[in-house]
């Protein structure tokens, strides 16, 4: 008996549709000003924040991913069945099994694609993206979707406001398809993980180690701690180190770029970035006063941004860098091909 084996063949992944969403519930810092501690003041002093959207109860991350991905899917004009892999950045997933990606290949009328969650906080996105592009660039598949979704208001505590005041709800998705000849699409990435900032940002209980318990519960360990100037430090270091990476290694400038689309966790922390890189604040993305931290959806959304405001044309350079809890950095250097 001879097997046919399917060809392999190396070639460039690009992004060739987006999609985003957000729930229409908006919770202003007005509204928060009602629920705990704070002022619009403080936090938009602070981080940069007016308004976050929370998704309705009943409502859960695969919805939210789903929409997305109906949105990108639409955008190409293809039908889900030609999708061949999803991959779900998500840390909070609808449950712990079974995977996200399998509630939105099923909702989404997926037939014959496989995929799984992916979890990298912050960074998951940036993280999915290069693993998507990877199955494109290995030949074995043509049509990969990369969905970044967090319902993050599910494991806030809405009377820390150290941290309640800080998230949002959202979702993107982008359809990764080969680069056409004459295309670049993807170029490279830069990835670390720093385990020792671990402690900083996590939600301590749900897990093997701290499986639920009414101990649990009622010590508010399903919620996420954070320490908010360790992880402040970090993020203003890292998200500048890798930037300044990955364009050296590409012998490019930062007047090269066309913009710069950085994790939305901070104002702050991305005009430090900007000014330690001499990035000119044209050029940056942000949005983080519409939509607060939507965590792995961040990128796909400042995407989004990005090409409302006329920041995006076919063949614009394009510079996407996170930084998340674990902690987890990363960037992604790309030409944008739509």
């Amino acid at each position: 008996m001879t097997l046919e084996l399917r060809p392999r063949t190396s070639c460039r992944a690009k992004i060739s549709a987006l999609g985003t969403y957000v729930p229409p519930r908006v919770l202003t810092n007005a509204d928060l000003e009602r629920m705990v501690d704070t002022s619009d003041e403080w936090i938009y002093s602070r981080v940069g924040i007016r308004e976050r959207h929370i998704l309705e109860p009943g409502l859960a991350t695969s919805d939210m991913a789903v929409e997305a991905a109906r949105r990108c899917l639409a955008e190409r004009g293809i039908d889900a069945t030609e999708v061949e892999a999803i991959i779900v950045a998500t840390v909070t997933p609808d449950m712990l099994f079974p995977a996200t990606a399998c509630l939105v290949q099923d909702k989404l009328g997926a037939k014959g694609a496989w995929g799984f969650d992916l979890s990298a906080a912050c960074s998951g996105f940036v993280y999915a993206l290069q693993v998507g592009a990877k199955l494109i660039e290995s030949g074995a598949h043509k049509k990969v979707l990369v969905i970044g979704a967090d319902t993050m208001s599910s494991i806030l505590d809405y009377t820390d406001r150290t941290t309640c005041v800080l998230f949002g709800d959202g979702a993107g998705a982008v359809l990764l398809e080969p680069a056409a000849e004459g295309e670049v699409g993807m170029i490279d990435y830069v990835h670390e993980i720093d385990g020792s900032g671990g402690n900083a940002l996590k939600m301590p209980a749900g897990g093997s180690l701290h499986p639920p318990t009414a101990e649990t519960v009622a010590n508010k360990m399903h919620y996420v701690h954070q320490d908010g100037q360790a992880v402040y430090k970090f993020a203003v270091r890292k998200m500048s180190e890798v930037t300044e990476t990955i364009l050296k290694r590409n012998a490019i400038g930062v007047g090269d770029l066309s913009c710069f689309i950085p994790h939305q966790a901070n104002k702050r922390i991305i005009l430090s970035t900007a000014e330690r890189l001499g990035l000119p604040l044209e050029k940056v993305i942000i949005n983080i006063d519409r939509y607060g931290n939507t965590t792995a959806a961040t990128i796909p959304l400042a995407i989004g941004t990005a090409r409302e405001r006329g920041c995006l044309q076919k063949g614009s350079l394009i510079l996407l860098a996170s930084v998340g809890a674990g902690f987890t950095v990363g960037a992604s250097l790309l030409r944008w091909e739509i």
